[in-house]
């Protein structure tokens, strides 16, 4: 079944803002999208819709439909948002990680530790969250791993790369993620590598907000 004009247009413009192509407070027009899919502005209505619910287009009364701009505080609820759900989903997945599985995730890591030595902020974010999706992508649960997939969009959308606020923090994440591939591989109990997982997490964060001025997370 081929996708609706909706869902075509909602790709067409995600990927947009994700890569950059539409950058914050970029107008989208909608006629002008439409023109190009081939289609009426109403399913282009309904893309941008389901995009401003993700938080990645803001509409404004007669100025119309823009890119969301960056924030700490959408940053900071983004991250609050996965330090609960993204646990949860990679505890989920973990007993279908098996050991091809595995040495995929780890050889990932073994490439993020050597870009440690020629520390380059955006390749090491692009490889963390590849290696992230390979923990928490076979998770079971398709709602929990929509959720999931929606907040490493809207961090994709925001180009929030914690990493070049913090580089230091990015020796210890390659540690965690070794941590983490180690409880899967021992078969820890799912409660151990959603711990782990949250731990994780929010370490990255509470670091951002840290150089950020800000207060710790509250969870």
């Amino acid at each position: 079944m081929s996708a609706s004009k909706s869902e075509v247009a909602y790709q067409l413009v995600s990927e947009r803002i994700n890569t950059g192509a539409y950058s914050p407070g970029y107008r989208l027009v909608l006629g002008t999208i439409a023109e190009e899919l081939g289609c009426s502005v109403v399913p282009v209505r309904e893309a941008i819709r389901r995009l401003e619910a993700e938080g990645l287009v803001h509409f404004t009364r007669n100025v119309g439909a823009t890119v969301a701009q960056v924030d700490s505080t959408l940053y900071l609820h983004t991250m609050q948002t996965l330090m609960i759900i993204e646990p949860a989903a990679t505890a989920l997945a973990a007993h279908a990680m098996d050991a091809a599985w595995l040495s995929k995730a780890r050889a990932l890591n073994e490439k993020m530790r050597q870009c440690l030595e020629d520390f380059d902020p955006v390749a090491f974010t692009r490889m963390n969250t590849e290696f992230h999706q390979l923990l928490y992508g076979q998770c079971p649960n398709p709602h929990i791993l929509d959720l999931v997939q929606r907040g490493w969009r809207r961090l994709a959308a925001m180009r929030a790369s914690s990493f070049t606020h913090i580089p230091y923090r990015a020796r210890e994440s390659v540690k965690e993620h070794d941590g983490l591939l180690d409880l899967i591989e021992s078969h820890a109990t799912p409660a151990q590598i959603e711990a782990a997982c949250r731990e994780h997490r929010a370490h990255t964060l509470n670091s951002y907000l840290k150089a950020a001025g800000m207060e710790p997370s509250v969870i």
